[in-house]
């Protein structure tokens, strides 16, 4: 169908016959077509289970993007059966579905039924006016892999072959339904404008309108490939014109740092013959999967979806339109018709029919407005909507340096939640709120749920914690053993992995940046918070980078301080272990101690295992201590193998006696004192005399025995 051939392919378009001449193919686009392509006008489909829809029946919510023929509104369903559930609508004035008919005729219902793919978008109702089409799709909030994940993310090859084994599925998947490309054609535009997608992305066959088959698809194919893996397109030149006579006749100029598999498959996909190209022969996708390129994917798992992708977008509440263009987002929802293209509208549709890319509309098109103070405040509000305007604020929760944590309300719904209030002069929050967007959604990690900025401070609006810290919790139990020590050290661990294979260190993870979301004390409840410390791996020119390139290309310097970071969160958890099991903290005796005689002994490295509860306590759980509290931080054991730990895994077998502990007053004072240790434990140069100096020195021995 139409939307879902929009959301998989950015550059196809439809297949007749014309002079090959370049001149030529804009004015004779649409005057013939091949006899076996059957064109089908999309007019109702209804979601399974459902009645038929019309506007009425949908809420729009936001403008995710407008293109020359229509608009893409995020909007909710108001009926039932599937009432609240979000999508996408897309609003055309006209659209028509092309198939290949290879077996028999099929009626338009049974063709859209069968396009369900895991990589293809679905289409869920259709509906149409006298004057618009109406496509009702899902709604995928991760925005444009390719145009916005690019800008974000250091790729490598291996990252880029997963995206391209996805499409490649999705690809294979539309064609075996007879389905070559989608073809837009609004009424009463110029046929200049009739090209679906940007000609940088259209094979040499349909530049030339010799009419084509499912192989133009691979040149696309290729071109997304190529683009990918250089950041540039292979064939571009400084108007439409050149560029059509740049895929028709220019040698492709190959990038020889691309590995011998990448430049491999490229010159294959770059076939001007259709019928050499790879993915032409009667085996259609199954020759592009059986590249060398490929030979690393798990083909199976990649279409169950268990294959780890290489990167995860930062989204959060489902309505999130943050990977969506504010240009859009921030205009008042209204149906109504595309603006009209301009003279010089030569990239009408890229990104268009992406239902989740942020557009990139023309210059002159629509009027630019002003920057918000925080771009995710502008995604979530718009420009002018406070917090005060949705919450009611309460009494103090915590107290951060750069921050105070307050209990608020939520005005329409009455219901509590944790306010993070930062003042944005002592501090920028933006790593902490996009670390929190791209990973609140795991089970154990603080849920972000409003963003709001008065230009002075930012507000991170998060879950309560009803069940307190973490510490506090335990050492007000009655009893706790060892055996609940390990599920609790598992589930903080076990986050703290996820956190470490994305390539993010807490670097504050102290027993009171852990706390419980409920009253239920269960492990599951457990979320860590505060992530105003933390950081991402980020390359020299400031872009995330992907495990896979963190491996292959990082500096040794770089690693080095990433694994430090990593220690210091194991180190931390090293510390809460050893006061779960022992009843007090490891190196500070109470809030009296000072801060160089906690630094001493935690330079040391010493620290008793004799004694108290360590005469009851297991060897295992000796050994595991020892080893995340190692002096040495690239010596500690890894999130991953305190988890694969003998203590860890064998928790049936571990003591269930009950722990004693000190004072909760005395031991939380001693943990406090520790931390305050460390914060503050940054060296101040000593100021001396500037003859004192290495330089000022040398300067003088270099002085001529003349001198005065």
């Amino acid at each position: 169908c139409c939307g879902c051939v929009d959301a998989l392919l950015k550059g196809v378009s439809c297949a007749s016959t014309s002079p090959p001449c370049v001149e030529h193919t804009e004015k004779a686009f649409h005057k013939s077509e091949d006899a076996d392509i059957k064109e089908i006008n999309i007019t109702h489909v209804v979601k399974e289970g459902s009645e038929k829809a019309d506007a009425s029946h949908f809420e729009l919510l936001k403008v995710l993007g407008q293109g020359s023929f229509g608009k893409v509104f995020l909007v909710r369903k108001v009926t039932p059966p599937d009432a609240n559930q979000l999508y996408a609508m897309k609003v055309l004035k006209k659209a028509t579905l092309k198939v290949r008919d290879r077996v028999r005729t099929k009626m338009e219902r049974d063709i859209l039924a069968d396009v369900n793919h895991p990589f293809v978008v679905k289409l869920h109702y259709a509906f149409q006016t006298e004057g618009k089409l109406y496509l009702i799709l899902d709604f995928l909030r991760g925005g444009d892999l390719f145009t916005r994940l690019s800008k974000e993310v250091m790729f490598t090859e291996e990252d880029v072959k997963f995206y391209l084994a996805e499409l490649a599925l999705g690809l294979d998947h539309l064609h075996s339904l007879g389905i070559i490309y989608r073809d837009l054609k609004p009424e009463k535009l110029k046929k200049a404008y009739s090209f679906c997608g940007t000609v940088e992305y259209m094979a040499p066959e349909v530049v030339n309108r010799q009419g084509h088959t499912h192989s133009a698809d691979w040149w696309s194919f290729g071109v997304l490939m190529f683009e990918m893996l250089t950041g540039a397109l292979p064939f571009q030149g400084k108007d439409r014109k050149e560029t059509m006579n740049l895929i028709l006749k220019a040698r492709l100029g190959m990038p020889q740092f691309l590995s011998a598999e990448a430049q491999s498959l490229v010159r294959a996909l770059f076939k001007r013959n259709a019928a050499n190209r790879l993915g032409s022969g009667p085996d259609g996708a199954e020759e592009i999967k059986r590249h060398c390129f490929f030979s690393t994917i798990d083909w199976n798992k990649l279409f169950r979806k268990e294959m780890k992708p290489p990167f995860k977008p930062a989204v959060a509440r489902p309505d999130d339109t943050f990977y969506f263009d504010s240009e859009f987002t921030s205009r008042t929802p209204k149906d109504s018709p595309g603006v009209p293209p301009s003279a010089g509208a030569n990239q009408l549709f890229r990104g268009f029919s992406f239902i989740a890319s942020p557009l990139l509309e023309e210059e002159g098109i629509v009027e630019k407005v002003q920057p918000p103070p925080h771009p995710v405040v502008q995604q979530l509000h718009g420009k002018n909507l406070l917090f005060s305007d949705g919450y009611i604020l309460k009494e103090d929760i915590g107290m951060g340096s750069f921050s105070v944590c307050k209990r608020c309300i939520h005005k329409t719904t009455n219901t509590e939640y944790a306010v993070k209030m930062i003042d944005k002069t002592s501090t920028d929050p933006s790593e902490e709120i996009e670390i929190l967007l791209r990973y609140g959604q795991h089970p154990n990690i603080i849920t972000l749920k409003d963003v709001y900025d008065n230009g002075k401070q930012v507000f991170l609006v998060t879950e309560l914690m009803r069940g307190g810290e973490l510490l506090d919790r335990i050492l007000k139990q009655k009893f706790f053993s060892e055996r609940e020590a390990s599920a609790v050290l598992y589930t903080i661990t076990k986050t703290v992995e996820y956190l470490h294979s994305q390539g993010v260190v807490h670097r504050d993870l102290k027993p009171s940046n852990i706390l419980y979301v409920d009253e239920s004390g269960n492990p599951e409840s457990i979320r860590i918070c505060d992530f105003g410390f933390a950081k991402q791996l980020r390359a020299n020119n400031g872009l995330l980078m992907t495990p896979c390139y963190t491996a292959n290309f990082v500096a040794p310097e770089v690693l080095k301080r990433q694994g430090y970071d990593v220690g210091c969160d194991i180190w931390s958890l090293g510390v809460l272990l050893y006061t779960m099991l022992a009843g007090f903290t490891p190196f500070a005796n109470g809030p009296e101690d000072t801060p160089n005689e906690i630094l001493g002994r935690i330079g040391s490295g010493h620290f008793s295992l004799t004694g108290g509860n360590w005469d009851t306590v297991s060897d295992a759980a000796k050994d595991l201590v020892s080893k995340m509290l190692h002096v040495d931080p690239h010596q500690r054991l890894s999130a991953k193998q305190v988890l694969k730990h003998p203590w860890i895994i064998q928790r049936d077998k571990l003591p269930n006696s009950q722990l004693q502990h000190q004072d909760p007053k005395l031991v939380k004072g001693a943990m406090a004192a520790t931390y305050s240790a460390l914060k503050n434990s940054q060296p101040t140069p000593e100021l001396k005399p500037i003859e004192s100096s290495f330089l000022a020195q040398r300067r003088v021995k270099k002085l001529p025995s003349t001198s005065l």
